[in-house]
């Protein structure tokens, strides 16, 4: 009836993931002893019918541990869904001719409960057989077998999980060190320098990039040992990110000095990042060693050599406003002109000042990056014993030597202009700036009071064309101007993108 359903074909192969071969199924022994004395039965068995036999797992009053499966009771005992019951072996046809009828045990009364996996694929039963015939069990005595069956299964399924647990670990070690095997292979064909740490941060792995490089013997370097790699001033620091990586889980990221096999100390970018699991824990780091140590050369270089670029360029301003002055001197009729075109001058000035490289200056850095500073610099001279009378409000964007120049430009004309005919011509006049951000623009208003009722001017002068220039030509933007009684109000519009290379960049 088996080979009927095709479960042949691959039974073999299911009982093996029960690792019946193993033993150890006392507590079977302890079920088959309670079947016999609940079924007032001298034998009861637990088979598992296999292709060409069937084993007893369990047995109680039977010596023999295993028949051939061509005279298995239990063979149909588990097709059927419920207790499969011969009361009178002799007088069946299906097995009055079998041989454990014949001869012994001397079969007469059989009934078995079927053993069915969890997928309901069916494994063998458990039996109880009586040299005696017997019209059928009791109620009880089926309920209890049934019952008994049942835990026959759970032990034996407990057993499967064991096995699947087993199996499904050599599979995932199996599946790592082939992972681990390829990484190694793909790290050892990297240009760049790759190490792997545990959780905790110790260092358990470098390619062979790594050892190329410093020259130091393999595994040397394991645990904490590559920190003495490290430039004697850049240990510290390296140490401190590290110990803040680890502690946050934030990325690595760090400059320091490593140690060539040449015994030189040359620049190297460290950076790492945590590998996690499903539930977000870190298992392990992965990292990198990127030698920067020519770029370093270079930027170092660029930098000297962009100061005194700087430099050159500043000494041109105080030239040109020296000879303006000197002009204004040898020709007083143009002195008002001379006047207004070194001011101008002396606003680039201070625009080149604002976004010129200043190395390590920190009374400098405090000041750069933003148009407040420019702004503060550029209305310092108007500032009267009371403090500024300029107030900003709003955000600080970053500028950069792109839009400093028209900027300066700009706010100096406005402020001279404030300062001849509008706020800042009187004692009690004040400027109000307010700058925000809406969309990909940058909006500037520009709103005075307490000054001279102003008026439009009858023509457009060279300090307005020059501001128009600026704002539209050079920035990209637009500039409206409102004469308002109570005093001048300009609107300004500017692209984000206009204001710096960075702010380019983010848009």
């Amino acid at each position: 009836m088996a080979n009927g359903c095709g479960l042949d074909t691959d039974r073999a192969a299911l009982l093996a993931r029960y690792d019946l071969d193993a033993g150890g199924f006392s507590a079977l022994d302890q079920i088959t002893e309670f079947a016999s004395a609940l079924c007032d039965a001298p034998i009861a068995l637990v088979s598992i019918v296999e292709d060409e036999r069937q084993r007893f797992l369990a047995r109680t009053g039977l010596d023999a541990e295993e028949t051939p499966r061509d005279v298995s009771f239990c063979a149909h005992a588990m097709m059927d869904s419920a207790i499969f019951v011969v009361s009178d072996a002799t007088s069946d046809p299906r097995f009055r001719d079998n041989a454990l009828v014949l001869g012994p045990p001397h079969i007469r009364f059989y009934a078995g409960a079927p053993l069915l996996d969890r997928e309901g694929v069916p494994l063998g039963a458990l039996c109880v057989i009586d040299e005696r015939p017997r019209d059928d069990l009791t109620p009880l005595q089926r309920q209890g077998l049934a019952l008994l069956a049942r835990h026959v299964m759970v032990v034996l399924e407990g057993r499967r999980r064991d096995q699947d647990v087993i199996a499904q670990q050599i599979r995932d070690a199996e599946a790592l060190a082939q992972s681990d095997r390829l990484f190694r292979t793909l790290a050892d064909t990297m240009p760049q320098m790759v190490w792997s740490t545990l959780a905790d941060g110790y260092h358990d792995y470098y390619n062979a990039r790594w050892y190329e490089y410093t020259g130091v013997p393999e595994g040397s370097t394991d645990g904490d040992g590559w920190a003495g790699m490290f430039h004697a001033d850049d240990r510290e620091k390296a140490w401190e990110c590290w110990r803040r990586s680890l502690a946050t889980g934030e990325p690595y990221d760090v400059e320091y000095r490593l140690r060539h096999r040449s015994g030189e100390y040359r620049w190297t970018l460290g950076r790492a990042l945590p590998i996690r699991d499903g539930e977000g824990r870190i298992t392990r780091w992965i990292g990198t060693c990127t030698e920067i140590h020519e770029q370093k050369l270079m930027l170092e270089e660029r930098e000297v050599i962009a100061h005194e670029l700087s430099h050159r360029i500043k000494n041109i301003f105080s030239v040109i406003s020296g000879l303006i002055g000197l002009s204004a001197r040898a020709h007083p009729q143009i002195r008002d002109i001379a006047d207004d075109l070194r001011d101008r001058i002396m606003a680039l000035g201070r625009a080149h000042d604002f976004v010129r490289p200043h190395g390590d200056d920190a009374s400098v850095e405090g000041q750069r990056g933003g148009l407040r500073g420019i702004l503060e610099q550029i209305f310092a001279p108007y500032n009267d014993e009371k403090g500024s009378r300029i107030a900003f409000s709003g955000e600080n964007p970053a500028i950069d030597d792109r839009s400093a120049t028209p900027l300066a430009l700009l706010f100096h004309e406005l402020a001279t202009n404030a300062a001849k005919y509008g706020a800042l011509s009187v004692p009690g006049g004040r400027i109000h700036i307010a700058v925000e951000r809406t969309g990909g623009d940058i909006r500037i208003t520009w709103r005075e009071e307490g000054g001279p009722v102003v008026t439009p001017a009858s023509h457009e002068g060279f300090g307005s064309r020059l501001m128009q220039l600026s704002v539209e030509r050079q920035l990209g933007g637009e500039m409206v101007r409102e004469w308002r009684p109570e005093g001048l109000k300009i609107s300004l519009r500017v692209p984000f993108r206009s204001m710096s290379r960075t702010a380019a960049g983010t848009v």
